[in-house]
């Protein structure tokens, strides 16, 4: 019996690792290919495990976001929540609090911006976009009051965890160490768990997951509080790499963590969602940053470069998918 179980999960894990992703994979590879044809720099270790550390961020972010997209929700202030626990990080340790505690509690102020917006949309009935674009100005604005809008520094840069956490672990950043078991325990989260599969059925809809018993308010809050606890560890593990607690950072960053939601397979009409996507979204994001810069490209000009690779990432995805689909049936 055991074996047979086995056999089921398995196709089901690969399907979901590889079948499902393997547009978004591909994309990837081309850009990295393209980029390494212009400049074999790109194609560096060094280069290549700094880009993904840049990306582990905005990664983290977006696992959560996924979350919250297949319920048919938004969380608009995952940058500001990300920038707050920097901050509450940072001044916790210059006040001489013990790193990893201080990094437990700014983790836990991320889960508790979660669950404010959890409970203020369930309780008001406002639309998540519209509430936690609110709460993003609210957290952000305490990051910048707070730290007195200045960077804050006194962060113990010889306690282990600068050197763990913002250094590398077997040549790697720790960074993307977390990324990695993160999206392997969501992935799990979201399509075999009880959790993940009333999130996936509110957000096919919502009308009958209420008529099914499904506590649609209490998922909710679970939903946007684990948003709020993934922009809490994604806060922490910067405040590690540089070891201080800059209040303006991540400006930008729910839309990037949105971006990389979309590109990695998750639409915006819910029901469904891809946790390894995002995560790859994420990092075609960063592949295009550094690109950018590999190429020369005005400043000015960034964003604009940035929008239309998403806007051809997404495309090449659906293609790829509506290939593969057309295939099976």
């Amino acid at each position: 019996m055991e074996e047979v179980a086995v056999r089921r999960r398995a196709p089901w894990a690969v399907n979901r690792l590889i079948g499902d992703e393997a547009g978004v994979v591909a994309v990837l590879v081309l850009l990295v290919v393209a980029v390494s044809l212009y400049n074999h720099d790109f194609l560096r270790a060094g280069n290549l495990l700094e880009t993904s550390r840049q990306s582990a961020y905005v990664g983290i972010l977006a696992l959560g976001m996924v979350f919250a997209l297949a319920m048919r929700e938004v969380d608009l202030s995952v940058g500001g929540t990300y920038a707050l626990t920097i901050v509450v990080a940072a001044v916790l340790m210059r006040s001489g609090w013990n790193p990893w505690a201080a990094a437990v509690v700014a983790i836990a102020v991320g889960a508790a911006c979660g669950f404010a917006n959890g409970l203020f949309v369930t309780y008001t009935r406002v639309p998540s976009f519209i509430a936690t674009l609110g709460t993003l100005s609210v957290y952000r604005g305490l990051a910048l009051a707070i730290s007195d809008g200045r960077q804050v520094g006194g962060v113990p840069q010889e306690s282990s965890f600068v050197t763990v956490l913002g250094g590398n672990v077997l040549g790697v950043p720790a960074a993307v160490w977390v990324v990695i078991v993160l999206a392997v325990v969501l992935t799990v989260v979201l399509g075999r768990t009880r959790f993940g599969g009333q999130v996936r059925a509110i957000g096919s809809n919502p009308e009958a997951a209420v008529f099914s018993g499904i506590p649609v308010d209490r998922v909710r809050i679970k939903t946007l509080t684990l948003t709020g606890l993934c922009a809490g560890t994604a806060g922490v593990l910067t405040t590690a790499f540089f070891a201080s607690g800059d209040p303006t950072v991540g400006v930008g960053y729910e839309l990037l963590a949105i971006a990389a939601c979309i590109i990695g397979g998750t639409p915006l009409r819910g029901g469904t969602g891809s946790v390894p996507g995002a995560a790859l979204g994420s990092l075609i994001l960063s592949v295009v940053a550094a690109a950018l810069i590999f190429f020369g490209v005005p400043i000015n000009w960034t964003t604009f470069a940035t929008g239309t690779v998403i806007l051809g990432a997404v495309a090449v995805d659906a293609l790829l998918r509506r290939l593969r689909h057309s295939r099976v049936t």
